[in-house]
């Protein structure tokens, strides 16, 4: 009869004789099951779509039962998270990378408050993380209200100054993995479609210089986003203004800059 699997898996090392019998060898106690969410783990970087519970178990040589049953608890516990069936790293991993992003910083949302009152707009404090545009924070209040995201910021990337100014940031190839799997679609009669058309724009943004939005994503708002690169992180704050003030775009983007370049170190321990 076979033996029944046991949930941990031990090594042998080298131990004492005991009572006349012969030395036993025996190893560090090795947690199988901890070895095996380590290999799913190690697995999902491997993935720049992110992958399915069915890639990652044969990715990391595991029976899909064992395999779903990891995930699950690697998501629940944050260092994985799901996004229409594929599983990505997810927050928890920055705690043991080393430098990462302060998301939900009291520090960090303090200064964006101050910006909102000092540009009299609302701030946004954005990332580009596993692929995907992620709104981490908003500054706003009952007189400079937040855009309203009627469509989906992830699959919009091309039309709102956020999303712009984070592909502005990254490599050609990236840009392009980003628009194949969220093509350029129309939101109002300003936004530009065309996935060359929108490659042309991402590459004539300046690396140092805000990128200006004008009703493309939401009709009745315009928009401006600094690019903030720091190590691996590419980010942005941005700004939104109802359209009546268009004419202050152009002075709070510059604001922002130098707002930004003050703050930057604030958003890395």
């Amino acid at each position: 009869m076979d033996r029944i699997a046991q949930p941990f898996e031990i090594t042998r090392e080298t131990g004492p004789a005991v009572s006349g019998r012969p030395a036993v060898e025996r190893g560090p106690t090795l947690i199988g099951s901890v070895q095996r969410a380590l290999r799913l783990l190690e697995a999902v970087g491997d993935f720049r779509q992110g992958a399915t519970a069915k890639q990652l178990a044969r990715a990391a040589e595991l029976p899909l039962g064992t395999a779903y049953h990891l995930l699950r608890t690697l998501a629940h516990e944050g260092y994985l998270r799901r996004s229409e069936g594929r599983f990505f790293h997810g927050d928890a991993l920055d705690g043991i990378a080393g430098p990462r992003v302060r998301s939900g910083d009291p520090d960090l949302r303090a200064r964006m408050q101050c910006l909102r009152d000092e540009l009299g707009a609302a701030v946004y404090f954005a990332l580009y993380r596993d692929g995907e545009v992620r709104v981490v924070d908003v500054a706003e209040d009952p007189n400079r209200p937040a855009v309203e995201p009627w469509a989906d910021f992830r699959a919009t990337a091309h039309a709102h100054a956020i999303g712009q100014c984070l592909l502005g940031q990254l490599p050609e190839e990236a840009r392009r993995d980003h628009l194949a799997r969220h093509p350029p679609a129309g939101l109002t009669p300003s936004t530009l479609t065309g996935e060359s058309a929108v490659l042309r724009r991402l590459a004539s943004l300046r690396p140092t210089m805000p990128v200006l939005e004008r009703q493309e994503y939401a009709l009745g708002t315009v928009c401006a986003a600094v690019p903030i690169t720091i190590g691996p992180v590419v980010a942005t704050m941005a700004l939104s203004l109802p359209v009546e003030q268009a004419d202050r775009l152009g002075p709070a983007a510059r604001q922002l800059r130098c707002g930004v370049g003050a703050m930057s170190p604030a958003f890395i321990f």
